[in-house]
């Protein structure tokens, strides 16, 4: 088993003594710990090279404590700090000067799960947007993309799509982590920040997170495990549908469904595309919150045995596009709102523009699909080449 180290951990094992002289804020959230698994706040609060001043913390909450998306959140006093948390998930996205008054650097060390709508990236580059209007410095505890930095998938966002779960031009699985992505921000806005991003050791493009010898804490809620974030990347497009994602489940993501679906005619449907890496399981079950809470629903539960065979936005388009064609008078787009987006179809702002709804509607294959996404990628990649640190 492989030992990385995360920008946090490379931080304490320096006593934090980079950051000596600097009034400090931090964004974090409940995965922002150490290998020991000591939380961030406490141990920039504990430090005698750290001068601790405030609090920032994105979607879900600074402890977590948001269960659904879409739900706003106010700041408070930390308890065990006695610091002042300020919420970027509420009446304010973006810090506003006051909030960043009284600091002279931002710490940023959030874990991602390696998919574009997942918000903290978006939260991290209003950050950056933030502190170069005020003059401040951020500084990015590096941790690694839990599916690994050597494939994307999905479509580029069309940047007249943007939206708070698509801020910028990148897949739907970027590849990138959080320090990476931070840099290619700063020059695809044109930044004037002065940023640093403290690297991990011992990560490799090629390992999961698994491989990282790291103690998984969930980011988010509904992102309890490892398999679920290799599915986030396609399952995520279920929240565009009345379909129920498997919120209100032990395995949100991995289970979907709806009262109306026949498990056993579904998954003879997908099997006839031969996706690799992947077995899709009938079964039923009764949500206990969100879309269906308490009704019986019919679908699947995706069992990926293959994860570098397994591509997630294929699967799930394939598996959309099959509920579609089964059930064309009960499947439909979700309306807005979603994610402070009130006009445009939902499926369409995570699509990161129209075109992957229209060619599902006009009966395109996802195989077709998938080949039509491979320019893109490659000019993704190219572009993002400087700002890939990790071999």
């Amino acid at each position: 088993m492989n030992q990385v180290l995360t920008g946090l951990d490379v931080m304490v094992a320096a006593d934090f003594a980079p950051l000596r002289g600097r009034r400090l804020g931090l964004l974090a959230h409940p995965a922002s710990c150490d290998r020991r698994l000591r939380r961030a706040w406490n141990l920039l609060d504990t430090a005698a090279a750290a001068d601790l001043r405030v609090l920032f913390g994105p979607q879900h909450g600074f402890h977590g404590e948001t269960q659904d998306n879409m739900i706003e959140w106010e700041g408070y006093i930390d308890g065990g700090t006695g610091v002042r948390v300020h919420s970027l998930y509420g009446e304010h996205r973006k810090p506003t000067a006051a909030m960043l008054d009284g600091i002279d650097t931002l710490v940023v060390d959030l874990q991602d799960v390696g998919a574009r709508y997942y918000t903290f990236i978006w939260t991290v580059l209003l950050c950056l947007e933030a502190c170069a209007e005020q003059g401040k410095q951020v500084v990015v505890l590096d941790r690694p993309n839990p599916l690994g930095g050597e494939v994307s998938e999905g479509t580029v966002l069309d940047p007249a799509w943007t939206s708070f779960v698509g801020l910028a031009p990148i897949p739907m699985r970027h590849g990138l982590t959080v320090g990476e992505l931070a840099l290619f921000f700063r020059q695809w806005r044109g930044l004037d920040v002065d940023l640093e991003v403290v690297r991990m050791q011992g990560w490799n493009r090629g390992m999961d997170f698994e491989a990282t010898g790291l103690p998984w804490i969930l980011p988010s809620p509904n992102m309890p495990t490892i398999d679920t974030a290799f599915v986030y990347p396609g399952g995520c497009l279920l929240e565009g549908t009345n379909l129920s994602e498997g919120r209100g489940t032990t395995r949100p993501f991995e289970i979907f469904g709806a009262p109306w679906i026949d498990p056993d005619t579904l998954v003879h449907e997908l099997r006839g595309w031969n996706l690799p890496g992947v077995v899709w399981r009938p079964l039923s079950f009764e949500p206990t919150f969100h879309k269906f809470a308490g009704q019986s629903c019919g679908g699947v539960q995706v069992h990926v045995t293959d994860r570098r065979a397994f591509a997630s936005v294929t699967a799930y388009t394939a598996a959309i596009g099959a509920i579609r064609k089964l059930h064309p008078d009960e499947f439909a787009w979700r309306e807005p709102p979603y994610e402070y987006e009130t006009e445009r179809l939902p499926v369409d702002i995570l699509a990161g523009g129209p075109q992957w709804r229209e060619q599902l509607e006009a009966g395109t294959s996802p195989w077709q699909m998938q080949a039509g996404w491979a320019e893109q990628l490659r000019a993704f990649t190219d572009l993002t080449a400087s700002f890939r640190h990790y071999e």
